[in-house]
């Protein structure tokens, strides 16, 4: 079933048999909570309209779903930066457990809504929201809200004022417990996050799990990652946008790119 589904998603949207298949899926009300359909996030609840269909049918992104699963244990710290709705959240709070936490990053009014409706849904008791977006300072920042929930962004123009913070800022409050992993999936902002959270990176070692947009940024990320000693290798399914990406620390002198 999970791989019949995942098939089906995968055909896309702008053909005959794509729109054909996705027509049922526009009479479900947008704002209807249910139950996650498959997969690792099976019987979490979950917003129709927050997300692509993909994410209630839990087929949203398997390769990611099933890497987390594999490296993520019970009682870790996890950031997530770029939350979105809480999707990963709510997997991360799954794979961690009551005794593991969660914090994720969100500067989006439209996604932080969603985002907090979906850990009260699940009655979620270790996940902490930080309304804000993260970069390489402090303070607030134009954001460009787009067409698409998953495309917002940090740009100077941008007709939202969001809150910006360092993450070593944040873990210097002592607010929250150093990460053991971080994700970064903030649409072309993803070196400040590195740049800004470089103290923490260097003291708690966390696995980095980064998805850069677009080729200049991927090259600053991955200098950045090889100063701080950490090995950088590919994970499977990238697109032309971006390139996933995990990264672990190695001895000195020892970073590669793979």
């Amino acid at each position: 079933m999970l791989n019949w589904v995942g098939r089906l998603t995968q055909v896309p949207s702008d053909s005959w048999t794509g729109r054909a298949i996705r027509l049922p899926l526009r009479l479900i009300p947008s704002s209807l909570p249910v139950p996650i359909f498959l997969g690792l996030m099976r019987g979490y609840v979950w917003t129709v309209g927050s997300g692509n269909h993909s994410c209630w049918l839990g087929v949203y992104e398997r390769g990611k779903q099933q890497l987390f699963a594999g490296t993520i244990p019970l009682g870790a710290i996890v950031f997530d930066v770029g939350a979105h709705a809480g999707f990963y959240s709510l997997l991360f709070a799954r794979l961690v457990g009551p005794a593991g936490r969660v914090v994720a990053f969100e500067p989006s009014p439209r996604n932080i809504t969603f985002l907090r409706n979906h850990i009260a849904l699940n009655g979620l008791r270790n996940v902490d929201v930080v309304e804000a977006a993260v970069a390489d300072s402090s303070g607030t920042a134009g954001f460009a809200e787009r067409s698409s929930s998953y495309t917002g962004a940090l740009q100077q123009d941008g007709s939202v004022r969001v809150q910006i913070v360092r993450i070593d800022d944040i873990v210097a409050t002592g607010r929250f417990p150093e990460p053991n992993f971080i994700k970064i999936d903030v649409e072309g902002a993803e070196d400040l996050v590195l740049a800004g959270a470089r103290s923490t990176i260097m003291r708690a070692h966390p696995t980095i799990f980064l998805a850069t947009h677009g080729s200049d940024v991927d090259a600053r990320c991955v200098e950045l990652l090889a100063s701080m000693n950490y090995q950088v290798n590919t994970i499977p399914g990238d697109t032309p946008e971006w390139r996933e990406l995990v990264a672990r620390p190695v001895p000195a002198g020892k970073a590669t790119v793979v």
